[in-house]
C-alpha cells in the first residue's frame, strides 16, 4: 500500500470531482463507520478516523489513485491502520480519565438525535449496525484487549477478513495474526456470562426499571447477582462513583441515592447497542444510558454512561 504525501495540499473531496475510484471509496462509508466503532468504541472518533482516511484518498493525484489496484480495499486498510495508532495513544489518555471508561453507546436507527435535529433523512454511513459484535459487554471486553489483538479478533471474527489481509493490517505474520485472534477470542469467552434470551434480558431490565421507579430496594436487590458489579462513567463532566460498585446491596443503594437526589427523573426503556436496556432523562435532557448484563434471569453488570460527550445521539424518549 502507497504511503500519502502528507506534504502535498488536500484536493476538495467533492462529488462533482469524480476521480478515478471514487464511486468506490464512497461506498465503503457504512462499513468502515461500523468497522472503526468496533475498533475504537466511540462513534466521534470513527467517524474521526474515517474522515482521515479520506483525507489520504483524496492527497493522492490522479495518477497515484488510478495506479491503486483496489481503491475500496486500500480505504479499509488506510482506515484500520489509523485505528490501530488511534487505539495505541488511546491507552495514555485513558490513564489520564477521570474514573472509569466505558465505550460510547449507540441508540437504534430511529433514535440519533443529530438527525432528528436537522429534520433530515438518515443518513445510514452514519449509523452503526447493531448486532451481538457491539453490545456493551462484547466492547468492554475488546477495550482491554491490546490494540493488536482487538484489530486482529474484529477483522478475522466480526468482518472474515483472512488472516493474510490482517497480517497486512497489523504488521504481522498471518501466523502470529491467528494467535492474537485467538487470545482476544479466549479473553472474551472467559469474561462473559452465558447469554440470555433477548426475552428473558428485555423482562429482567424492565423489572430492574420498575424497581428503580418505585423506590424497591429489595426488589432491586433480587433482581442484581450477589457479585454484581457497577461502573459508572462520567469523565470528569459530571458526577459518578470513580471507582466501580461491587455487590448487589451497594448498586441498589446507589441507585435510590440518585432517585432521592433527582426527584423528576424519569427512566425510560431503549434498545443500547441492539439490547435491551435504559435511559435516565430529566428536564428533556439525557442524564445516562444504561447497559445491562443479564443471565438466569439476574442481572452481573450494570454499566451506566454518563459523560455527556458520549450521549449526543440519544434524543429525548
Amino acid at each position: 500500500m502507497r504511503k500519502d504525501d502528507t506534504a502535498r495540499p488536500a484536493r476538495q473531496a467533492d462529488d462533482s470531482e469524480q476521480s478515478p475510484g471514487f464511486e468506490a471509496v464512497k461506498a465503503e462509508r457504512t462499513l468502515l463507520i461500523n468497522l472503526s466503532y468496533r475498533l475504537l468504541g466511540s462513534v466521534a472518533d470513527a467517524e474521526d478516523a474515517v474522515q482521515e482516511g479520506y483525507l489520504r484518498w483524496y492527497r493522492l493525484s490522479e495518477q497515484d489513485q488510478a495506479a491503486i489496484e483496489s481503491p475500496s480495499g486500500w480505504l479499509i486498510k488506510v482506515v484500520c491502520r489509523i485505528c490501530l495508532d488511534m487505539l495505541r495513544s488511546a491507552r495514555s489518555r485513558r490513564e489520564r480519565y477521570v474514573g472509569e471508561w466505558l465505550p460510547e453507546p449507540v441508540p437504534e436507527a430511529g433514535q440519533w438525535a443529530s438527525h432528528r435535529a436537522c429534520g433530515g433523512e438518515l443518513d445510514p454511513a452514519d449509523r452503526v449496525t447493531l448486532d451481538e459484535s457491539v453490545s456493551m459487554a462484547v466492547l468492554v471486553v475488546l477495550e482491554a484487549m491490546t490494540p493488536a489483538e482487538r484489530v486482529a479478533f474484529v477483522l478475522h471474527d466480526v468482518f472474515r477478513y483472512s488472516f493474510t489481509e490482517v497480517s497486512e493490517i497489523v504488521g504481522r505474520t498471518p501466523q502470529a495474526c491467528r494467535k492474537l485472534a485467538s487470545s482476544a477470542r479466549q479473553r472474551l469467552n472467559t469474561s462473559r456470562q452465558v447469554i440470555a434470551p433477548s426475552s428473558e434480558h428485555a423482562a429482567v431490565v424492565r423489572a430492574f426499571k420498575r424497581a428503580w421507579e418505585t423506590g424497591d430496594l429489595a426488589g432491586l436487590i433480587a433482581l442484581l447477582a450477589p457479585e454484581a458489579t457497577a461502573i459508572t462513567d462520567g469523565g470528569g463532566r459530571v458526577s459518578a462513583s470513580v471507582e466501580p460498585i461491587e455487590t448487589a446491596t451497594s448498586i441498589a443503594e446507589f441507585l435510590l441515592g440518585v432517585r432521592d437526589r433527582q426527584p423528576n427523573l424519569q427512566i425510560g426503556e431503549a434498545l443500547v447497542n441492539g439490547e435491551a436496556g435504559l435511559v435516565a432523562q430529566a428536564d428533556g435532557t439525557t442524564l445516562a444510558v444504561i447497559a445491562l448484563e443479564t443471565a438466569k434471569q439476574r442481572i452481573h453488570r450494570v454499566w451506566a454512561i454518563r459523560n455527556p460527550d458520549k450521549l449526543g445521539a440519544w434524543t429525548p424518549l
